[in-house]
């Protein structure tokens, strides 16, 4: 099966089919003493997604490395977003040439979104032909028996599917974390933002049951997790797509209701964002004040090519509510420099929105054309070297506010979720605040998986200092 950019982009009314992951006993023990590697690439949901392909190995007795030259497996969980993403998975698969040449009997394979492209299947087939697997987004429960496949043919084994997309449970989950857990609560975009490869990569939009999520996060507190993050590609259009009269808000006092500590949940569509969303917020204090809410540009002409469906107005007015509901609130975003033709005063008006909303921090990129789409077809007359240096510029200025949010923190008392040890310093604990801000804390490791009150004691300008206090 290869994937197919026209068939990835149908969009139908059938019923989702929701089915149960089991392990066909056949393949139990297809990884008995064998090793296998992951690295992954991406945003959350890839993160998440390389938590499930672990579970199914080690439920074939496969065990895991973290030295990829130990490896008897080794897979690259992919990302589509942007085109550096892909030129690093190309160099990764470049070193693991060299290590397959010394070591044949190792399978490698690809997987996530790039899988789902016709031009990564394409190149594969012309350059990569000695790689043994690649499995989309759609193919994850299948995993057994697409190596399973591979090691019987012994041939390059594509198993990519161009689909709405199914939902399955049950997948099991082999989580990074003990405190903190991922919690997919839908799959797929049906926005066809113009620059965006995602709705061809993850399918159409589809929510999973509020039942089978609430039953997840209560499972969650009884293993003793202290904080979850709800997962879509857009978490506010949650519940569209179901027969039955339930939102994102309800899912979010539902959720509320199971106690967890901490909820967060990413990433948000201006376009969907309602009043019940906010009031959910408000009501539930472990609904947390920290809301990812990607503008992408501040000029009504961009955001109109763009296919993003807000203005500049309304996404201030959005903001502005957010800001004035809910206390305390932590708010970053998205921008994308260097849209086709973006004009100076395009570029203008995304400085000016900016310097009005002064978000918590951002991620800020030059605009990456992925074929397919249709801004990759825009005629562009922006130069690299000028888009260059309009990132600079706004990076700038996105530092200048992020100090400043942080500074508001000097010498305040916070709650800290301890995670882990620092990775600057062996005698510091990292952890993150309820309007997720990075907090560097001099204690003891048996702290590791608690939330602390920590006193802010020095602040930088993408992290906090500070001291347990009691």
């Amino acid at each position: 099966m290869l994937p197919n950019l026209q068939e990835a982009k149908i969009r139908t009314k059938n019923k989702v089919d929701i089915k149960n992951y089991h392990l066909d006993p056949k393949y139990k023990n297809l990884g008995l003493n064998k090793k296998y590697y992951i690295k992954t690439y991406g945003c959350q949901m890839n993160e998440h997604d390389t938590e499930n392909i672990k579970a199914i190995l080690e439920q074939m007795h496969f065990t895991e490395t973290t030295l990829m030259e130990e490896a008897d497996l080794i897979l690259l969980n992919t990302c589509a977003i942007r085109e550096n993403a892909h030129n690093k998975v190309f160099g990764m698969i470049g070193r693991i040439k060299h290590l397959k040449e010394t070591k044949p009997h190792i399978i490698v394979g690809l997987c996530g979104c790039m899988a789902q492209e016709e031009i990564v299947i394409d190149e594969i087939m012309k350059r990569y032909k000695w790689l043994d697997i690649v499995f989309g987004t759609h193919n994850i429960a299948n995993v057994p028996e697409i190596l399973n496949k591979s090691l019987t043919k012994k041939q390059l084994a594509i198993e990519v599917m161009s689909i709405e997309g199914d939902i399955v449970e049950n997948i099991p989950v082999k989580r990074e974390s003990k405190y903190k857990a991922w919690v997919n609560i839908m799959y797929g975009c049906d926005k066809f933002c113009t620059y965006c490869i995602v709705p061809y990569t993850r399918g159409k939009q589809r929510s999973r049951l509020p039942k089978d999520i609430i039953n997840e996060v209560k499972q969650l507190v009884k293993e003793g997790y202290q904080e979850i993050t709800l997962l879509g590609q857009n978490v506010n259009a949650y519940g569209k797509d179901l027969d039955i009269d339930y939102t994102m808000a309800n899912l979010l006092n539902d959720v509320a209701k199971t106690n967890i500590k901490r909820i967060f949940f990413v990433t948000s569509h201006p376009w969907d964002f309602t009043l019940d969303m906010i009031e959910a917020i408000k009501n539930n204090d472990n609904v947390k004040p920290y809301i990812h809410l990607p503008l992408q540009s501040g000029s009504n002409e961009i955001l109109k090519k763009m296919g993003r469906r807000y203005t500049k107005e309304s996404y201030l007015e959005l903001y502005n509510l957010l800001r004035s509901s809910i206390p305390n609130v932590s708010i970053t975003t998205d921008i994308i420099v260097g849209f086709p033709n973006e004009s100076d005063q395009d570029f203008n008006d995304t400085l000016d929105v900016v310097n009005k909303c002064k978000f918590d921090s951002a991620f800020t990129f030059i605009f990456s054309p992925r074929e397919g789409t249709p801004a990759s077809k825009m005629k562009d007359n922006v130069s690299l070297e000028i888009k260059n240096q309009r990132l600079q510029q706004l990076n700038k200025l996105i530092n200048k506010y992020s100090n400043e949010a942080n500074m508001k923190y000097l010498n305040k008392t916070v709650d800290v979720l301890l995670e882990k040890v620092s990775e600057k310093n062996p005698n510091m604990l990292m952890g993150y605040t309820d309007t997720m801000k990075l907090v560097n804390v001099l204690a003891p490791k048996d702290n590791i998986g608690k939330i602390v009150k920590v006193k802010i004691e020095s602040v930088k300008t993408w992290s906090l200092d500070g001291k347990i206090v009691k």
